[in-house]
């Protein structure tokens, strides 16, 4: 059984989709969607750039949800046929517009005001990010517990064994780390971040953000996605509403949407968008996977040629 995974912010680089939409009219038909959904070249900031403007997260997050969907839709058109999608925080949104729950202009749309409230809900430089290396869960959060009398911090992305990204005010995170290192992390990493994602200080982007996403005509998932908040499969378009909402200020549980996948019965896992992190996250959640990513021509080969076998 497969599911298709979707990449979220940090993916994004310079000529993503470039070769793609040169090669294939179906790449190119989506990203030009993507510009008249918008009203602006998405296309040249993905192809050309500058970098400061792609890494800006009102255009970072449309521009890696068109360059997904856009892969998508052709590994689509050549068979590939997922049980299940699932996405990493701003992926939920690709993985369910290819899903049918969401209009793919309604998503861009959505995603870029989801940007634009996410950097402003926590003024530039009062927030952070750190990557927490080699140090169980239950350890990481007890740092954090321990951190927040320096103020607010948690865990914000569990993204695999020893692999933990933790989001708060910028003292709070870094007395948290200073903490996990005394607990036995193996390193501590600052994420050059423009604002504390997957967080309680994202409340107030949630509540911008709530009613415009229970505004939208929405539909019925083709296939169930497997939700960050929760790890529970969403069926309904309520739910899948629902858990994008909570989503915002909540933690990126994604090593429990891999494993409930995994006890769903999927077996190989399609990466579809910029970069290949999902892939090696799944890798290290489950050796016995069979993960493989699709960015490129080369990548799209490759995934055909395994899938088939």
């Amino acid at each position: 059984m497969i599911a298709c995974v979707f990449p979220g912010q940090g993916a994004q680089k310079v000529g993503m989709g470039k070769e793609l939409a040169e090669a294939f009219a179906i790449c190119r038909e989506t990203i030009d969607e993507a510009d008249e959904a918008l009203g602006e070249s998405l296309s040249t900031l993905c192809f050309e750039g500058p970098e400061d403007q792609l890494l800006l997260t009102e255009n970072t997050q449309p521009a890696i949800l068109a360059v997904s969907v856009a892969i998508f839709r052709l590994a689509a058109s050549r068979g590939v046929n997922p049980a299940f999608a699932a996405g990493h925080s701003l992926g939920e949104y690709s993985a369910h517009v290819a899903a049918g729950t969401l209009s793919f202009a309604d998503a861009l749309r959505t995603v870029r005001r989801r940007g634009r409230y996410m950097q402003e809900a926590v003024p530039l430089g009062e927030g952070a990010m750190a990557a927490v290396l080699g140090l169980d869960g239950e350890s990481v959060a007890a740092a954090c517990a321990e951190a927040s009398a320096e103020g607010i911090v948690t865990p914000a992305n569990l993204n695999a064994p020893g692999q933990i990204v933790i989001a708060g005010q910028a003292r709070a995170v870094a007395k948290a780390g200073e903490l996990a290192k005394a607990r036995g992390a193996k390193r501590v990493l600052a994420l050059a971040v423009s604002a504390p994602f997957h967080c309680p200080l994202m409340k107030p982007a949630e509540e911008r953000l709530a009613p415009e996403l229970r505004a939208l005509s929405v539909a019925t998932p083709r296939i169930p996605v497997v939700a960050n908040v929760d790890g529970e499969p969403k069926t309904t378009a309520g739910a899948a509403i629902d858990a994008l909402i909570r989503q915002v200020s909540s933690p990126v549980r994604w090593e429990d949407v891999v494993r409930r996948l995994i006890a769903e019965g999927v077996r190989v896992f399609v990466e579809v968008g910029p970069g290949t992190v999902l892939a090696g996250l799944i890798k290290k959640i489950d050796g016995s996977m069979t993960a493989m990513s699709i960015e490129n021509g080369q990548g799209l080969d490759k995934a055909l040629e395994r899938l088939a076998s």
